[in-house]
């Protein structure tokens, strides 16, 4: 790791009883800790800067629109690393991501919590079926089986590039996996550990947060069906 430069994007809406501890369990190897503050209400900027990590704020909410933010924030990298900031991932799994990406035998890792451990509970039903139905449509369209469209991912700079990421809410994580696959990138999966989260979610934990994840994850997985 240490001849490449990691830096990790965190989205964070409203996490300050989470991100201290995700910012902790971060390996120290990594470059630079980016959170993105999208719109919160709380003082998770604060405990973010707190614990010595770099502050971005991107005020209009929005999953993909956070990430962006992060990204144009980023500067000089040779991986990024995204995670969520409401301590579900275990930051210390990390390595797995990025080690195939370092050695030159991918381009981009995607966290699997179906490869992994799952702590019972950790994904909704609802959770479940999405992934599934996502992974299933890629195979459909795209040949490449995908087990999950966890958020926890690698990706190396000459890659991002490439994808030139546009989706500005919950389609960014399918976005990134079909472009990856439409550019020919090296695309893995390594299973990572996935625990409960702190505090409630803001998809998951409405029903009107699993709706439009939904539609939004549908939508974009037709709309890159039809631009091929």
């Amino acid at each position: 790791m240490s001849e490449s430069v990691v830096k990790v994007v965190i989205p964070a809406q409203n996490e300050e009883r989470a991100i201290g501890k995700v910012i902790s369990e971060i390996p120290d190897w990594v470059s630079e800790v980016i959170i993105v503050d999208n719109g919160s209400t709380d003082n998770t900027a604060q405990v973010a800067k707190d614990h010595d990590a770099t502050v971005v704020s991107v005020p209009e909410a929005g999953y993909g629109r956070a990430c962006l933010g992060g990204i144009a924030a980023a500067g000089d990298y040779d991986i990024l690393v995204f995670l969520d900031g409401d301590a579900s991932d275990y930051p210390e799994d990390m390595r797995l991501l990025v080690q195939p990406i370092c050695d030159e035998k991918a381009d981009m890792v995607i966290g699997s919590r179906v490869l992994g451990e799952l702590e019972k509970g950790a994904l909704t039903p609802q959770q479940r079926f999405g992934n599934a139905l996502a992974c299933w449509l890629m195979k459909l369209i795209w040949k490449h089986r995908y087990t999950d469209l966890g958020p926890f991912r690698a990706i190396s700079r000459e890659g991002l590039q490439k994808l030139k990421m546009e989706a500005s809410t919950f389609g960014w994580t399918v976005e990134m996996q079909i472009r990856a696959l439409k550019q020919g990138l090296r695309c893995q999966e390594a299973p990572v550990r996935y625990r409960k989260r702190i505090g409630k979610s803001k998809i998951s934990g409405t029903l009107k947060g699993v709706v439009m994840a939904g539609l939004y994850i549908l939508g974009t997985i037709f709309k890159e069906a039809v631009r091929r």
